[in-house]
């Protein structure tokens, strides 16, 4: 998916809610689990839910992968119903050295329809840059993230600068703003406007918000710009709010009071 693209969905449904398909088979209604595919029967019902007022779906390949076989396959059916009108994240952290890093990308570009997969830079430039190399694909690279453990490296003192500045001002240049994107969580609103400064023009995908504590007032008011430029994901927040027969009604009713305050925000 482009940029363009991208942004006129936003524009277009004035939202820029990402939702979180980060299924866990133990937490959905009991009464899915009679299907043939559980996971993906809950997958289905929530996306009919919510497909008109968010502009992407994030799958977290984890609760996927722990299911084997039928997990993987319960993934692959659902990035394929979602189709093309949504942005499709792959949330699988990769980053391995660059043939591997090749493989990854083939898996999630070619192999299965994502759009953009999460990457992790600690091994450098070699094993972002394959994510980089598909058209209409993006990466979507570790910056400042949302759990407390950001402290014990993200915000580590180097050389007179924080590491996550380190990362974001090397990261940039390796791709550009149409195939590039950062994970910048809701917690941490205070670095944002510095975040802001170091990467003016690049997209955000900002997890946090909602069952983490971050504030989708705060996120919007200091890193929107002139094409928005974020995707704020709600997982937990969306897909449980209810635990009944109910859930995707539910899920529609959280979802379309966080499209109601987006809407707000978007000139």
């Amino acid at each position: 998916m482009t940029r363009h693209f991208l942004v006129e969905q936003i524009r277009l449904k004035r939202s820029y809610l990402c939702v979180g398909l980060d299924t866990d088979i133990t937490k959905i209604p009991h009464h899915l689990l009679a299907d043939a595919d559980p996971v993906f029967a809950f997958n289905k019902a929530i996306i009919d839910a919510t497909k008109d007022i968010c502009v992407a779906y994030k799958i977290n390949t984890a609760f996927y992968e722990a299911l084997g076989v039928k997990g993987w396959e319960a993934m692959e059916k659902t990035v394929r119903y979602i189709g093309d009108d949504h942005f499709k994240i792959a949330d699988a952290k990769r980053g391995d050295i660059g043939n591997t890093a090749d493989q990854y990308a083939k898996a999630f570009f070619e192999t299965l329809p994502f759009d953009a997969i999460t990457v992790a830079p600690y091994m450098g430039e070699d094993s972002v840059k394959p994510f980089l190399q598909h058209k209409g694909k993006w990466a979507i690279v570790l910056g400042l993230t949302s759990n407390k453990g950001a402290a014990d490296f993200e915000l580590l003192h180097t050389g007179g600068e924080f590491l996550y500045e380190k990362v974001l001002e090397t990261v940039s240049v390796w791709g550009n703003t149409d195939n590039l994107m950062f994970v910048i969580g809701a917690t941490q609103a205070a670095e944002f406007a510095n975040i802001r400064k170091l990467t003016p023009h690049h997209f955000y995908l900002v997890p946090g918000v909602g069952a983490q504590g971050g504030s989708l007032k705060e996120i919007s008011e200091q890193a929107l710009i002139k094409d928005i430029g974020i995707l704020v994901n709600v997982s937990r927040g969306i897909i449980y709010a209810s635990h009944g027969e109910d859930f995707a009604d539910k899920a529609r009713e959280a979802a379309g009071e966080y499209q109601l305050e987006m809407a707000g925000y978007v000139r």
